[in-house]
């Protein structure tokens, strides 16, 4: 197989970036200690390794959507979507830790969930190859899963305020 180096460094940065700010902006501290979180959220030690294996696969789906796009409107496509995702997925952790807003970080999430769901149902149609959405439908299932975790925490927290 004939690696393309451009597209494998842009897709791999584009994963270790979203990876590695996601883990820079979140903070374990009091403040996320003292919220009421419900009894069915996994041990905080697993979402570093669930982050890593979901941004690998959507790092990889970035890459085939790269090299197998069929021309260069289907291209500018794939990094359309990609561009869009990278937006939205670097917005929650800030507004859920470091403006300590779990409401604003749920709205937000609704958009990190349709950009996910266009990687999984759109994506495989631009780049012409299917392998691309099934490798984001666990990054689809997490943030669903992330999106009723993070409701719940509202639910159970509200009200918020901008002193919070």
């Amino acid at each position: 197989m004939d690696i393309q180096w451009t597209e494998a460094i842009i897709a791999a940065a584009w994963a270790i970036i979203l990876g590695g700010a996601g883990g820079a902006l979140t903070e374990i501290g009091e403040w996320y200690r003292n919220l009421r979180k419900p009894s069915w959220q996994p041990p905080d030690w697993l979402f570093g390794p669930a982050w890593t294996i979901i941004l690998a696969a959507a790092g990889w789906s970035f890459y085939l959507g790269l090299t197998n796009a069929p021309n260069e409107t289907a291209r500018n496509a794939v990094w359309l979507l990609f561009g869009v995702n990278f937006v939205f997925h670097l917005l929650w952790s800030p507004l859920f830790f470091k403006a300590k807003r779990p409401d604003w970080a749920l709205a937000e999430n609704m958009f990190l969930w349709v950009s996910v769901a266009l990687l999984v149902f759109v994506l495989p149609r631009v780049a012409d190859t299917p392998l691309t959405g099934w490798l984001n439908l666990p990054y689809l299932l997490w943030v669903s899963f992330a999106f009723v975790l993070n409701w719940k925490i509202v639910q159970l927290n509200r009200p918020f305020s901008r002193q919070a």
